[in-house]
This record gives C-alpha cells, structure tokens and sequence, in this order.
C-alpha cells in the first residue's frame, strides 16, 4: 500500500501514540518521507523507536514546536504535504500542578506549527493536510449514561483538557479563516506497550513488578473508554487518508471500565503471570485522595468513523491488557530505564556530535 503523501511531519513522535504512529507510516509507505520532531521531554524516548531508526525513509529531528524558526526551516527542507500533529503535555496530574507548561505546548506550539504550515504551503493547498490529534477529555465529563459524539459541546475541566479544547479550536479556526486543509480526531484513553509509566496501566503493572502499593484516586468509579495503542493508530492512518477535509472524527473502543475493575483485573492477570497467588497483588491497592476536578466518565461513540471509513477496534479489553503487561514483562530493560531517567542517555548516544 502506498500514499499520496511523499513527505510527512510527526511531532511527538518519540511519545507513547506518536512512537506507534511514527512506526507504522515508516513501515507502512516506505516511498514517502517520515520527519519525527520531538523535543525529547520526560515522556518522549527514542527507544520506543530503535526497531525503525535505520530506515531509509525516517529521519529523527530534536526540537520544539513552539520553535518557529526550526519549523520553518524543516517544511523549507522536506516539504511537507502532511502533518500529523501529536507532539502534546498530556498529563493531568501534570497540568495541576503546572498549568502554564501546557498553555506553552498544546496552544501556543499549535498555534506556531500551523502559522509554518500555512507560510510554507503559501495557499496551495492542494493534496495537503494538518491533522490534529486530541481528546475525549475536552467535552467534560459525562453521568452514568450517554456518549460523547462529534457534535458534543466542549466543556474541559483540566488545565490539560482545557488546553487541547483551545488548540482543537485554534486548528479549526485556521480552517476557516485561512483554508488551511485540517481534520480532528478526539480519542478515549490508550494503553499498550512504551507507555510512560505514570499513567494508570503502566504504573500499576511496575508497581506490582516490585510488590509497591497500587494508588487509586477516591474510591476508583471512575470510568473511562479504553482503547489499544495500535487500533488508535490505525484509526489515524485511515481518517488521514480517507476522512473528509474539515471534520471531526471521535475514536473509541466501546469499552467502559471503572479504574478499580481495571485495577484488578490487572492484579488477577499479573498474578497469574508471576506466577503469585491470587489475590496477591490486589493486597496492594491503596486509596488515596481524589484529583481536583477528576471527570466521573467519558464514554466515546464513535459511529461516524465506524459508519463512513468502517474501522472498529480489533480487539478486546481483557486480551489486549494480557498482550500489553506480556511486553512490560518482556522489557524490563526499558521499563527500568524509563523510571530511573537512563532512558534519556539514549539520545546522547545516538546524536551526540552530530549537530
């Protein structure tokens, strides 16, 4: 298979969706020209992509999209025809204790990346296109029923959410007031391997590795939709070369869980797996007190995907849980690196002298 694109920025694409996105367009359309910019913050790390480093088709460039220059310099070099914009603070936890770090990144780095799309495409727009990946988490929080669909009014309650409300606007806006060729995609909560273990998954599956306590905010009901890692990156690659120019696409698994369920079903999996009685690792759940401001549910329905380029999810919940702590099991090297920070002596190693 091959696409129209001959030459694609990613950003964040040494993050956690962004390496998986960056990996399969490198392997995928090895015709066209993939550009991963990253600036190589705490979550991004070039291990996530040593099985892809030494293709011919990829190249790694370290930097900030909130860099107007580097940017403009980059679409000069490798003209663009498409980017796919995933470079983002992601963290809530992070965003309350920092809110102005992620006004820099998800708005104002947004802002910057579509001003160098717009001066480099200069009006020819054809066969070009920005798209923007967001989240579930900018329509608010939802009761005990309904969903979130595309046309669900925004209502963040996070500094993070609130920031990718804010971006997933100003990308809009450029559509309008500029013509710039845009698509959004909001997507529930992820999971699957190289996830930074501060996240809820990952953070548990280390814990548990070394018998630490499992932190659970109140009294874990809340529910989110969670959907695999690469099913969302497929959904990515269809809407980028299929959706339709100026719409909003909503991607999720139709997979409900409280976080304690999770949590347990975690603890049962992994149990099995090292081979610990049951019941073992569920000793370790320790409540502790609720985030300000923590959405009950988010719920996605994503029958405008499913309906207009027919992607579904591919697998479920209990099995791809199994496949994900199977390969944090299988990676301890990388776990451990990413916990202790060795990770980041990676890109010394790798680019160091090489301007």
């Amino acid at each position: 298979m091959e696409t129209n694109h001959k030459s694609i920025l990613i950003t964040g694409g040494a993050g956690f969706i962004g390496s998986h996105l960056t990996r399969l367009f490198v392997n995928k359309y090895p015709g066209t020209r993939i550009v991963n910019l990253d600036k190589l913050t705490y979550a991004g790390n070039l291990e996530n992509l040593k099985d892809i480093e030494k293709k011919e088709n990829y190249i790694f460039v370290k930097g900030d999209i909130c860099d107007a220059e580097l940017l403009k310099s980059l679409f000069e070099q490798y003209s663009f025809d498409g980017v796919l914009h995933c470079a983002a603070e992601s963290h809530v936890d992070r965003s309350i204790t920092d809110p102005l770090a992620f006004v820099n990144t998800n708005v104002l780095g947004t802002v910057t990346l579509l001003n160098a799309a717009r001066a480099g495409w200069n009006g020819n727009f054809e066969g070009k296109l920005f798209y923007h990946i967001s989240t579930d988490e900018v329509y608010g929080s939802l009761g005990a029923t309904g969903f979130f669909t595309e046309k669900t009014p925004y209502d963040p309650r996070s500094p993070y959410s609130s920031s990718k409300a804010s971006s997933d606007h100003f990308v809009r806006a450029y559509h309008h007031t500029y013509g710039i060729p845009v698509i959004v995609s909001n997507c529930s909560n992820n999971y699957g391997p190289y996830h930074f273990p501060e996240k809820l998954i990952p953070l548990c599956i280390n814990n548990i590795i070394h018998s630490k306590p499992l932190p659970i905010y109140g009294k874990g009901e809340n529910v989110r939709d969670w959907l695999f890692v690469e099913d969302h990156v497929k959904a990515i690659d269809l809407i980028f070369h299929k959706g339709r120019i100026g719409e909003t696409y909503n991607i999720g698994g139709h997979n409900e869980w409280k976080n304690i369920d999770i949590i347990r079903e975690l603890c049962k999996q992994m149990d099995k797996k090292l081979g610990r009685p049951d019941g073992t690792s569920e000793k370790l759940i320790t409540f502790v007190k609720d985030r300000a401001g923590h959405d009950l549910r988010y719920a996605i329905d994503p029958t405008k995907l499913t309906e207009e380029l027919g992607w579904k999810p591919s697998l479920q919940f209990e099995e791809g849980l199994a496949r994900t702590i199977d390969w944090y099991l299988a990676n301890e090297k990388w776990l451990n690196d990413v916990t202790s920070g060795e990770y980041m002596k990676y890109y010394e190693e790798m680019y160091s002298g090489r301007g």
